[in-house]
């Protein structure tokens, strides 16, 4: 009778429970960290707070609950918005979980003093206008995209505007992440601030029928002076107009924004334009969601800017 062979023994894993727990540390980390510009202004909330504890002697670290209520006081009488202190809150908050301990911004007490500055400062945000459609056809269409810098700067406006992208999507974005066909231009998304997971996420771009208002054309043009395949699409200039591989900040999209649309303005009105004229358009919140990624129609209508009464009213419709 033919021996079986001995059965192996079970696999064990290489890792030991110390090395486990640090790998899990590290993931919950991660999944507690959030966008990236989100952890940058949480690091320096938490500066903040950690320089007001050390110069009145408290802990930050835990925080007690009159240890946060006298900081958020401080920052409410010091002129701060209510946005700000909620996310100086937040940023505390995470630090707490971070390190398993249990968070002072979840005491009641504490919860209705944040409410009662709510009250008090207002909670309304400000928030980036919107441009009119016509306002923007006749800015893009008086820029001199001969030279590099107006051939940047007009695909900086055309793509984000039509994309409805967020500013830090723009920055990121790379010639890898772009895919052309007869029908238009797939931008894929690696990763945003509502996709931390990089899961896929993509966005359409279509022709327009006059040269100087199309997005893709424009940046087909564009790429052909960038000579490469693969790496940033946005980037800077050396002095002498002579092109770099150093991709452009969030902070230079809002200077180029400005600078053609007006001091009022930021990258983020591209985005916020993009769902007002779709709205004024009669495009509906699922078609709008589409192409911005938004989660819900609530965010939509936060989006919206319809500064005048007469625009999207329903008494236009009332056939008198």
């Amino acid at each position: 009778m033919k021996q079986l062979p001995a059965p192996s023994a079970p696999k064990t894993s290489s890792l030991s429970l110390v090395d486990l727990t640090e790998h899990t540390a590290k993931y919950v980390a991660a999944g507690l960290s959030g966008a990236p510009n989100t952890a940058k202004a949480y690091a320096g909330d938490l500066k903040r707070f950690g320089a007001w504890c050390q110069e009145h002697a408290l802990e930050p670290l835990p925080a007690s609950v009159d240890t946060l209520a006298g900081f958020i006081t401080h920052l409410a009488e010091s002129g701060k918005k209510v946005a700000t202190i909620q996310r100086h809150c937040a940023a505390i908050s995470k630090a707490h979980a971070l390190k398993g301990l249990d968070s002072p911004t979840d005491d009641k007490k504490f919860k209705v003093l944040l409410e009662g500055i709510s009250r008090l400062k207002g909670v309304r945000q400000k928030q980036a206008p919107a441009f009119t459609l016509a306002t923007f056809k006749r800015t893009v269409k008086s820029m001199d995209a001969t030279s590099l810098f107006g051939l940047r700067d007009r695909v900086i406006l055309l793509l984000g505007f039509t994309g409805a992208f967020r500013r830090s999507e723009l920055a990121a974005l790379n010639i890898e992440d772009l895919s052309f066909s007869e029908e238009g231009l797939i931008v894929n998304l690696t990763k945003s601030k509502t996709n931390q997971l990089g899961a896929a996420e993509e966005k359409a771009i279509f022709y327009s029928p006059e040269f100087k208002l199309c997005p893709i054309r424009t940046l087909q043009a564009w790429l052909q002076r960038l000579n490469r395949t693969e790496g940033p699409v946005f980037v800077s200039f050396r002095k002498g107009g002579r092109l770099t591989e150093r991709r452009l900040t969030d902070h230079h999209l809002n200077l180029i924004v400005q600078r053609y649309l007006g001091a009022k303005f930021s990258a983020h009105s591209l985005r916020a334009s993009f769902v007002t004229v779709a709205k004024l358009a009669g495009a509906d919140d699922s078609e709008v969601m589409n192409q911005t990624k938004h989660k819900t129609s609530e965010m939509i209508r936060r989006y919206t800017r319809l500064d005048n009464v007469r625009q999207h009213n329903a008494a236009q419709k009332l056939g008198l």
